[in-house]
């Protein structure tokens, strides 16, 4: 399987288990399918541009660090949203897990999956 599509498969089950920590916010909990979601489509996000990077770079540390910082990016995009029922913003209840898991994508994208072969 190759690194893209290893970051594409850990993003998008990384991203639903990002979008379950939801729960612990009472607050939001009507909205977990729809957070679920969102976080699943930010996981396949960090998950492709992690097993992109992979292929060019052959690092555990840098894959970590990318996958941790695009994670941090777009959990930042979520949480300047202000939730719609209290107008209240999540930032760390949204940055630390989209932080954690785009760690954890971007090593799984750098430790598993095959790098294409070399034309020529």
């Amino acid at each position: 399987m190759n690194k893209p599509l290893v970051g594409v498969i850990a993003g998008a089950i990384l991203g639903a288990l990002d979008g379950a920590t939801a729960w612990f916010t009472p607050a939001v909990r009507d909205q977990m399918s729809g957070i679920m979601a969102g976080s699943s489509m930010k996981g396949l996000v960090v998950g492709l541009a992690a097993g992109f990077f992979a292929r060019k770079v052959q690092s555990d540390g840098k894959g970590i660090v990318f996958g941790a910082v695009i994670g941090l990016i777009l959990a930042g995009i979520v949480a300047a949203m202000p939730d719609p029922n209290t107008g209240q913003h999540y930032w760390v209840q949204i940055m630390l897990p989209g932080f954690v898991f785009g760690a954890l994508t971007g090593y799984l994208t750098q430790r598993y999956g095959s790098r294409p072969a070399n034309a020529g």
